[in-house]
């Protein structure tokens, strides 16, 4: 995809998966889908999991997630302009800076920003309802997985390893419910004909979702299935974007 940006490169702070690096967490996908989307110009910079803390306080991005106590959670994307030293370090706010720093590519948001920001607010209310489903699933690296473990259990609030998992009936029952939760966000598609929820052209609403759906394809097994679920939207909206994934 060709570049519009200027020589000097934006840099995109991806959490890594374990060897071969790939990325798969949701909220980067959604920031590199939107910077292959306004064609910019950037690197990827691979962060483990156990260095997501470090890297962020080093780049000097302020937190944007907090847990219940006020403390804050750390996590990844986090983008540095290196034309003009800006950080930005939220998924969202991302994309508005993209827009307004490449205002001649196609538009990430093509109505109110208040809209997508309720929109995205609701749909990662959704998704992480699949939590038991995935947690197995995440590509740690082997060499830090215990420590990535550990800390991806404290954010879960205390749980052991063990019990962020189901199988068998329990399972099925948790596959069952996550379908039907989808169900909300699948009702946004109601009066369009598809791929994308405003039909032929992508916006970042369907980036938002389809952050999401690559990382349900990299951590839960039964993804085959869930390409089918609510007519096989969620498959043909994951296919649909595959023009803005890029290499890495």
């Amino acid at each position: 995809m060709a570049s519009e940006s200027s020589s000097d490169p934006i840099l995109f702070y991806d959490i890594a998966s374990g060897p071969p690096v790939r990325p798969f967490a949701p909220n980067p996908w959604k920031a590199r889908y939107a910077l292959n989307f306004k064609r910019a110009n950037f690197v990827t910079e691979w962060v483990d999991l156990s260095e997501v803390t470090s890297t962020r306080k080093n780049l000097g991005a302020n937190p944007v997630r907090f847990f219940n106590d006020g403390e804050p959670f750390d996590t990844l994307p986090v983008i540095k302009d290196t034309s003009t030293h800006t950080v930005v370090g939220d998924s969202f706010d991302i994309a508005v800076y993209l827009d307004k720093k490449y205002p001649n590519s196609p538009l990430l948001f093509r109505h109110s920003i208040g809209l997508y920001a309720a929109f995205n607010a609701h749909i990662d209310s959704i998704f992480p309802l699949a939590g038991l489903l995935f947690s197995h699933g995440l590509p740690f690296n082997p060499e830090t997985a215990e420590q990535c473990k550990a800390e991806f259990c404290r954010r879960a609030g205390g749980k052991k390893w063990e019990e962020l998992t189901v199988h068998g009936e329990e399972r099925r029952k948790n596959l069952d419910a996550f379908q039907t939760a989808l169900g909300e966000a699948a009702k946004y598609f109601r009066f369009s004909d598809g791929p994308f929820i405003g039909g032929k052209e992508a916006d970042y609403a369907d980036i938002i979702i389809g952050g999401w759906l690559m990382f349900l394809s990299h951590t839960v097994p039964e993804w085959d299935e869930i390409r089918t679920w609510h007519g096989g939207l969620w498959g043909k909206l994951h296919d649909a974007l595959e023009p803005y994934r890029g290499t890495w």
